[in-house]
Order: structure tokens, then sequence, then C-alpha cells
């Protein structure tokens, strides 16, 4: 057995090169340009559709749709990689929505997947009507946080443990800014819910759903990754009275603090992809690995931006793209505490996350 990229969760060498290749994948297609992350904020829809398709022709939105259907058919473990490499870039593609979106229309059967997998359909999923749940809901009313939904083509409701789908002409949708210049749509069916394309499927969505945590998870965990790295550069580089700043005791304290953070949040995330890969793990993992990546995000960032000292507030600067997009992940798929809360009451013999 060999190590993947960052070796913590072991795994074969064929999987591990794997993994290798989701992420050069990532990295060349994404790039590090973030100019047109920049270009792309407060606008609608808010992302590339031409990316999109082009991260549909290379399998990614089907990452774990099996090959039968159509899907790449791969694990967690690149699911993570992938989503790493996400939020390492700060795309704004709502990747993780749509993976979630086509393991619902798999789930289902349904004809759409073939679109939705090489982008040329963006069926987004609304599910939730409150923050702070992972409860789907229930009934025809509104359905909120429906992230960067300007661009979608079709919504998949969710009521209860039944599907609906809905082109994007039979919604009224309302659009609110993101902290990080994306948006959110609440959305309402104009006349009432079709017949639904499936039934019965509350395990799928749940399923789904703990999945499309995971992903966030990871995705906060290449944001605060990209985030360190450039504060690191920084204590290297900037110098006051004369002597480089890293060499200040205090500044070294407080990076080796977030560096713990991140590194608990990496271990957090690979294990709890591994041992879903394994067959060992299951919802507590998840929650395990959502609730220590959203607070590792956030202590990480705020320790950023504070080494970075005044330069880190402006919006100029990269690294303030990297905390807007955790302040918008964290509660996403379930903050910190829904999901201490969850892991808790899932493991009551195991020590809080």
């Amino acid at each position: 057995m060999s190590a993947d990229p960052t070796g913590l969760a072991p795994f074969s060498e064929d999987r591990a090169e794997s993994i290798g290749m989701i992420r050069d994948s990532a990295q060349g297609l994404l790039g590090s340009d973030m100019k047109r992350v920049r270009a792309l904020r407060f606008t609608e829809p808010g992302f590339d559709p031409a990316l999109l398709r082009a991260m549909g022709e290379a399998g990614w939105i089907g990452l774990m749709v099996e090959e039968a259907k159509g899907g790449t058919g791969l694990g967690h473990a690149e699911m993570v990689a992938l989503a790493e490499e996400m939020g390492r870039a700060c795309a704004p593609e709502p990747l993780t929505a749509l993976q979630l979106s086509a393991a619902l229309l798999a789930a289902a059967g349904h004809e759409l997947l073939e679109q939705a997998l090489s982008g040329e359909a963006i069926v987004l999923t609304a599910w939730q009507d409150r923050a702070g749940t992972l409860e789907p809901a229930a009934g025809d009313g509104a359905r909120r946080f429906v992230p960067m939904a300007a661009g979608a083509t079709h919504f998949l409701f969710v009521s209860g443990g039944d599907l609906h789908l809905l082109p994007a002409a039979d919604v009224a949708l309302e659009t609110e800014q993101r902290q990080d210049g994306g948006h959110f749509g609440t959305v309402r069916p104009k006349n009432g819910l079709p017949a639904p394309i499936a039934t019965g499927m509350g395990e799928a969505i749940a399923t789904a759903l703990d999945r499309a945590a995971l992903g966030t998870a990871a995705e906060l965990l290449g944001g605060m990754e990209a985030s360190f790295a450039m504060t690191l550069d920084y204590l290297r580089t900037r110098k006051q009275f004369g002597t480089v700043i890293g060499k200040f005791q205090a500044l070294q304290h407080k990076a080796a603090d977030a560096r713990v953070q991140l590194s608990l949040a990496r271990a957090a995330v690979e294990e709890a992809a591994f041992e879903l890969d394994e067959g060992a793990g299951g919802p507590a993992i998840v929650a395990r690995a959502k609730a220590r990546a959203s607070d590792a995000a956030m202590a990480v960032q705020q320790a950023s931006l504070q080494l970075h000292g005044g330069i880190g507030y402006t919006d100029e600067y990269d690294q303030g793209l990297h905390l807007r997009r955790a302040m918008v992940l964290v509660p996403s798929f379930g903050g910190a505490a829904l999901h201490r809360a969850r892991f808790m009451a899932l493991e009551p013999e195991t020590e809080d996350a």
C-alpha cells in the first residue's frame, strides 16, 4: 500500500495514481488566475457555463455515478480530491450541487441524467426551506439557498422522499447576493409541483446530502490550504523593523495553531472518504468531517487575515476571496454546530468531534 498525495489515507498504487490524475486534471482546467473569479463576482449566473461543460466532459459532474449510467464510477477519495482543488482555485461553478443532482437523477433513472452529466443541462436540487437543517422540506412551498440558481436550466424539487423535476421557466426565482459575490436562489413552483419522477427516495436523498456535505468540507480544506500557503509566503518575505516578520515568535505561534487546525481538518476529511470507500463509514464520520472542516476553515482564514495585517483586509488581495468563500461554505449542507449534534447523536459513546 502507498499513500495518496497528502500522505494520510492508505491506497493502492493504482488508486493513488487515480487521485493524482484527478488533481492534475483539476489544476489544469481551473488554473490559478483569480482574475476569472473576480470577473464573475456579482454577476448572473456568476459562473462560466463553458467551463462547466468542460467539467462535464472531464467526468466531474458524474464522478461518483456508476459507469453503467454514464458516470465515471469513481469513489469518495477522488471526489474529495476534486472538491479540494475547486476550493483551492476558489472556483464559483456549483460542482458539488450538480453532483448532488446527478446522484439523485441516477437513483431515479431519469432520462435527463445524460444532459446533466455533460453540463448541457444545469440541474440544481432545491431541498431545504430553512437554514440550519439537513432535513428535506415537504410540500410545494419555497425552497431556499439554492446555489447559483440563476444559471439553472432545471430544478429538482425534493418534497419529503419524492423528487419533482421542473424546467427553470416553471419556477419563480428570487436571488440574493452572497458574501463571496455569488448568489443563492429562493425558488417556488409557479403552478404547484408536477407528478414526481421518483418516490420513496428518502435513503438516496440522505446519502446524496451527506456526500455533498463531505464535498463541501473538502472544498473548505482546499480554500484554507491556499490561504495558509499565501500567509506563509507573506511571513517569509514581509519585513518590519528590518526583520522578516516570520521570525517574530508571536506570529510563529499563530501560524503553528493554524497549521494544527488545517492538519486536523485534512485528517478528518480524508478518513471519512477512505472509510466510506471501504464501506466502513456512515453519516457520523461525515458529520465529524464537516464539523471539523467548518471550525478549522474559519480559524485558519481568520488567522491568515490577521497575519497579513492591513493588506489582508483589501478586496484586491486573494486571501480575502478565500475568506469570503469560507463564510458561504461553512453553513452549506449543515454548519459545525449541526454536524456536532449529529455526530453525538449517531456516536453517543464517542467524544465530541
